[in-house]
């Protein structure tokens, strides 16, 4: 690629001659080339005016003296080779279509293609383009079971025709098709390539032909005049008008605020508040969908159920691959839609959790073996595809694998320093920070919130800090925290009126242990305050005795369920994937394919639209998975916009920023990052500082090569819409605040794209692929809790010391809940067979006409390979306590590859689950 050198095409008749022209790049000195078939030298003259662009066909006339007169340019024929991808598997409605389709093909109602150049027609004003050509053999190749199937179209242009840089399709069928990419060949400057991957539809459906352009980037401003006006009409295209109800076959990419998470027409109990476009509830926009409004609000959209899809814009929806791995997990999933008919079943001894062996039944003999409902499920099922596929499992449906958590050490969620440990290297490692100040203060308003004291002393730490005070420890960096205080306190008086939820709003505090490990050696927890008298907050220590075991192992239950909402509504839905779509939406509305900072965020972008439409239909909706499964419930939305208003910023998503801000790290310049970790032992940032260096580095790198300097990011007019509009438009409600960076200068764009990139790959993986091999054990980390801690004085206190295992156990999620919760975030921890992961991208070699940046992105995935190599040295490493030891699970939240399936590793380019 990028090579002067002219490439002979197999599309060239060998019994012609064939009449070669130099690229322009040559020194005109040796622009004198001749490579005839016959093996007869012909002389040409030299250089025309014209650019000669193509082979000719055209036998050369004369005798060797004749030459081409540069008034009447030759006509050449130069081939498109189209790929088209098929579908795996067709119902009959498809297949039949297919089948009309290829007959229609043979009479007329076929896939007509045009080729546009570079240049300016001087005759029309408009670009030069080709003839219309027609892809041949449709209707002979319509029945080919290939994954891809190559079609032919020839084009006549002339030797004036320049530089191809785009061409449009047509598709006269009955049936949209997958077009893959497309490759022009026969021009002198070798193979032009295109890659599409999208839908094309049929005419009948959208009117306007498709345009898709050549991979070599432009920057506005360098946009040949050929590609103006096309470059402009595609992103009009897809702006849209912001009217009407969007088809699922459109591509048009809109804002909107949540309005649609509730479903009033169907009960007063599933109204839910609109996230974004208010002061009380701020939040990110949404992908618009046009819907219309419900009967009963005018101001909440119409709801669309499963199994129907969400609108989102055609190239966005999942790919066949990956529809087909959240089929197979969906019969798992078939718990949420039957279950619920199934509870009067149920007796209240097989609701709950009463023994251990309960929780282990789930992976040994199955849920609804366990509840002796397998057979009622059978006759319920609908489908019977699904049915024989439930009965081909011997053990019965749900039966869920063993969560890598248990596999080392059954017993190593009990342990206090696995609870430590999962602080830094476990499914949630973004909440812990170093303590500053204590005792704690908050900064909730008093005369609402009551004190904002905290309840904990030294007298509850001393004898846990091996000899230390408090304060010895805070100025050795030895004291961490995770504060759920201010986040769950607004909140608690109304999560504990709900049924079956219980919750206090948590600290936690550890110490750092010589061995570089943390112990956990207080828990505050706090109730909204009731009065003058009322004790609404209460500190647990490590236990002395067995009562005090049992109370230590409830607080942390409760720790780890503010910590699993924290987790989901916060740091993994919030700020990695809704906090990410309006620069996803500005992208394809204000940066056109072929801008170059387009194409660096392409693979980034691919199918988080849709993973937020199916979490809008059934994750985050009322009464959906999050509702009834984490201690929130209804109110788990409202606390992700508290969250959105009171605890994000953009410019602190960045790992270096992000580890400062907590108090993880210092700011050190002669370090590797920059930075240096006050603890020296902590496997998300350890890992994560190095695959954040490595996509900053490749990020600077490709900036600076198309941005030699900063009056050139300023006067991008592309650009600076896409940023402009991603604050203005898709973060409105905080458009004001003035921590957002400006984008002035090349360090600028570097930290905005390498804060993207980092949130779309490696910090949703740490977030999300961790979720069922650490919380597929309910008790290791519950999603939810029903009981409070009982006090002395409590009627509950008896039962507590009769039986503390059960109470223990009943005040986890019910077998329902628990079952439920597990079917799900078995789901979102599962690669896809089509995972594209960091370093990786689909046609690597030609996604970019640049061979700089190709040569670039190869260092790039080369430098990600030796990352891979670092943290398996590092799970091996024993004196690395938190990755590595007896029972401990290593590390490999960041291990950039993976295998499909859940494997607890691998760096997917972006929010795709």
């Amino acid at each position: 690629m990028g090579s002067s050198l002219i490439e002979r095409s197999s599309f060239i008749s060998s019994s012609k001659r064939v009449i070669f022209h130099h690229h322009h790049s040559f020194q005109e000195k040796k622009n004198l080339t001749l490579v005839p078939l016959d093996r007869r030298a012909v002389r040409l003259r030299k250089v025309a005016k014209f650019p000669v662009a193509a082979i000719s066909e055209d036998l050369v006339k004369g005798s060797s003296s004749s030459s081409v007169p540069a008034e009447k340019p030759v006509k050449f024929k130069v081939r498109a080779v189209v790929t088209v991808r098929n579908k795996i598997k067709e119902d009959f409605k498809e297949i039949l279509v297919k089948q009309l389709d290829a007959i229609g093909d043979s009479i007329g109602r076929n896939v007509v293609l045009e080729l546009f150049s570079t240049e300016i027609d001087p005759k029309t004003k408009g670009p030069k383009k080709s003839n219309e050509a027609v892809l041949k053999d449709w209707s002979k190749k319509s029945n080919v079971k290939a994954e891809r199937v190559n079609y032919i179209a020839e084009f006549s242009v002339d030797s004036s025709f320049g530089e191809p840089g785009a061409i449009t399709v047509t598709n006269k069928h009955q049936q949209e098709f997958f077009l893959e990419n497309i490759t022009i060949e026969g021009f002198a400057t070798g193979a032009v390539h295109f890659p599409c991957n999208s839908w094309v539809q049929a005419r009948k459906d959208h009117h306007g032909k498709r345009i898709f352009f050549s991979n070599k980037p432009y920057l506005p401003s360098d946009t040949p005049g050929g590609l103006k006006l096309l470059r402009e009409k595609e992103l009009k295209n897809l702006r849209g008008d912001g009217k009407g109800v969007r088809k699922l076959s459109d591509r048009i990419y809109d804002y909107d605020t949540y309005n649609d998470l509730g479903n009033p027409d169907k009960g007063v109990d599933l109204r839910r508040p609109t996230l974004g476009g208010s002061q009380q509830y701020p939040y990110p926009r949404r992908c618009r969908t046009g819907r219309a409004p419900t009967d009963r609000d005018l101001y909440a959209e119409s709801r669309v159920e499963k199994p129907l899809p969400m609108y989102v814009p055609r190239d966005e929806r999942f790919e066949e691959s990956k529809k087909n791995t959240f089929s197979v997990k969906r019969l798992k999933g078939v718990l949420h839609l039957l279950l619920p008919s199934l509870k009067s079943s149920l007796s209240i001894n097989n609701q709950d959790f009463n023994e251990f062996s309960d929780v282990d039944a789930l992976y040994t003999e199955g849920l609804l073996i366990k509840l002796g409902l397998q057979d009622d499920i059978l006759k319920k099922v609908p489908l019977p595809k699904l049915v024989s596929k439930i009965k081909e499992s011997s053990q019965g449906i749900l039966k869920y694998d063993i969560p890598k958590i248990i596999t080392k050490d059954k017993y190593a969620w009990l342990r206090d320093d696995e609870f430590a440990r999962q602080a830094v290297a476990g499914v949630n490692p973004v909440s812990i920070e170093r303590l500053k100040v204590f005792p704690p203060v908050s900064k909730l308003d008093p005369e609402i919130y009551g004190p904002v004291e905290s309840a904990l002393r030294e007298e509850h730490l001393l004898g846990q800090l091996n000899g230390m005070t408090v304060q010895q420890a805070i100025d050795e960096n030895k004291l961490f925290m995770i504060d759920y205080h201010d986040v769950f306190l607004p909140f608690i008086e109304r999560i504990n009126a709900l049924d079956g939820r219980k919750s206090y709003a948590t600290r936690t505090i550890y110490f750092l242990t010589p061995l570089g490990t943390l112990k956990a050696v207080a828990i505050e927890l706090s109730l909204p305050s009731a009065g003058p008298n009322y004790q609404s907050k209460r500190v647990v220590t490590p236990p002395v005795d067995a009562t005090t075991n049992w109370i230590w192992q409830l607080a942390k239950a409760h720790v780890c369920s503010n910590d699993a909402g924290v987790h989901q509504l916060f740091h993994h839905w919030l700020r990695t994937h809704a906090c990410s779509e309006p620069f996803i939406l500005a992208a394809h509305r204000q940066l056109s394919a072929m801008h170059p900072i387009f194409k660096l965020l392409d693979p980034h972008m691919r199918y988080t639209l849709e993973i937020n439409a199916l979490a809008r239909q059934s994750l985050i909706n009322a009464d959906g998975v999050i509702e009834s499964c984490f201690t929130p419930g209804q109110y788990g939305m409202e606390i992700s916009s508290y969250a959105y208003k009171n605890f994000w910023r953009f410019d602190m998503d960045s790992l270096p920023a992000d580890l400062i801000r907590r108090g993880m790290a210092v700011p050190d310049p002669t370090q590797p990052h920059g930075l240096k970790l006050v603890m020296e032992d902590y496997p998300y940032a350890d890992d994560g500082l190095l695959i954040w260096s490595a996509i900053e580095n490749w990020v600077r790198k490709y900036v600076n090569h198309y941005y030699p300097n900063s009056s050139m990011i300023s006067n991008d007019k592309e650009l600076q819409a896409w940023y402009t509009e991603s604050i203005n438009v898709g973060h409105a409600d905080l458009r004001h605040e003035n921590w957002w960076p400006t984008l002035n200068t090349s360090e600028d764009l570097i930290s905005i794209l390498s804060i993207l990139i980092w949130n779309a790959s490696a910090q949703h993986a740490a977030l999300n692929f961790g979720q069922y091999p650490y919380g597929g054990f309910v008790p290791n980390r519950p999603p939810l809790m029903r009981r409070l801690i009982p006090e002395e004085t409590d009627p509950e206190y008896a039962s507590f010391l009769a039986d503390p295992q059960k109470y223990f156990l009943n005040a986890l999620p019910s077998v329902l809940q628990a079952s439920k919760y597990m079917a799900v975030v078995d789901t979102l921890s599962t690669h896809s067979s089509d995972e594209e992961y960091l370093g990786e991208r689909q046609q690597p070699s030609i996604w970019s006409g640049d061979a700089e940046i190709i040569e670039a992105f190869y260092d790039f995935s080369a430098e990600i390979g030796k990352i891979e190599k670092v943290i398996d040295s590092r799970n091996c490493n024993q004196t690395l306590r938190n990755r590595c030891g007896a029972g401990v699970l290593p590390y490999e939240l960041l291990a950039p590859s993976s295998e499909p399936g859940v494997t607890c590793r691998g760096v997917p380019n972006s929010v795709s689950i």
